[in-house]
């Protein structure tokens, strides 16, 4: 007969879980926040002031004009 002659041993309880303060916890979501932002696309696009479409519609007349003519004589 196998007989235990030994005391059990006590059970090894795992350590504390320690709570992250709210300090930490805020300086993750903003370091989250601010790769995520420097990861953005680029902005190709740029904005057109009146002036510059005003212009920009000229010229395409023009264009227009010139080539709806034909040759020149």
């Amino acid at each position: 007969m196998n007989a235990v002659l030994t005391a059990p041993s006590r059970q090894q309880h795992s350590p504390p879980v320690r709570r992250v303060g709210l300090a930490d916890r805020l300086a993750l979501r903003v370091g989250l926040a601010l790769i995520v932002w420097g990861r953005r696309p680029a902005r190709t696009e740029r904005f057109v002031t009146r002036e510059e479409l005003v212009e920009l519609a000229r010229l395409e007349s023009v264009r227009h004009t010139r080539t709806s003519l034909g040759p020149l004589a």
